[in-house]
């Protein structure tokens, strides 16, 4: 069953490269009109252009909020700034991540660790208080992404924080199952990203997925062509 899209108004937080920035992009093109939040000035004003210069009939628009996810203030000011505006949500898609480069367990830098625990799980655990009544506003989905490292060797800093992340989500999902807002998991393939690069540094990008591909089949399965794995 396909589900209806209350409102066409779309989060999406880490919308300056990457997945991010992707989904943003195929969002607006789809006619939402997109509130695009990243710390990176230059990676929204190139969103912007993209979609401007793409010029497609029925694009939506975008709201450029260049802030950091892990400034409460801020973020709080702009969830408000939505529900004054619009009322609320139809989608909230969550694409800011902190990758630290691999390192031991034993070996782990205290900055690098603070800085993947306020991005990747404190900024996620506040803001879905300040989002749920957005999304429950416009009967609205909450989409996560994410990439399974826990455990792996060298992966501690971003294997431990994306997983507490997860959880939080998942959590979340079996609260609001019933009553809303839906809240969905994707694990997206394996892209040519800064992040993956991080990771894999001189592998052979040329079998990855493109940002761009995956964020259309993210999007073509959220509201039920096929599910979403």
């Amino acid at each position: 069953m396909t589900q209806k899209i209350a409102a066409k108004i779309a989060l999406v937080t880490g919308a300056s490269r990457g997945l991010g920035a992707a989904m943003a992009e195929q969002l607006a093109l789809r006619g939402w009109h997109v509130v695009a939040v990243a710390r990176t000035v230059g990676g929204l004003e190139e969103l912007d252009d993209r979609v401007k210069s793409a010029g497609l009939p029925g694009a939506g628009g975008l709201t450029l909020a260049p802030m950091d996810v892990t400034n409460d203030d801020a973020m709080r000011h702009l969830c408000r700034s939505i529900h004054d505006r619009w009322g609320g949500l139809g989608l909230w898609v969550h694409a800011a991540v902190h990758a630290t480069s691999l390192s031991p367990a034993g070996s782990l830098d205290q900055k690098d660790w603070d800085k993947s625990l306020a991005v990747n799980t404190r900024a996620t655990g506040m803001l879905i208080p300040m989002v749920e009544p957005l999304l429950r506003a416009h009967d609205g989905t909450a989409l996560f992404l994410d990439d399974p490292r826990a455990g792996q060797p060298f992966f501690g800093a971003y294997g431990a924080t994306k997983a507490a992340q997860m959880a939080l989500a998942k959590s979340w999902q079996a609260e609001t199952a019933r009553h809303g807002p839906r809240v969905v998991i994707a694990t997206p393939a394996g892209m040519p990203t800064a992040t993956r690069a991080r990771f894999f540094p001189g592998e052979d990008r040329a079998p990855l997925a493109h940002p761009q591909d995956e964020a259309r089949r993210i999007l073509d399965t959220l509201w039920g062509k096929t599910q979403i794995p």
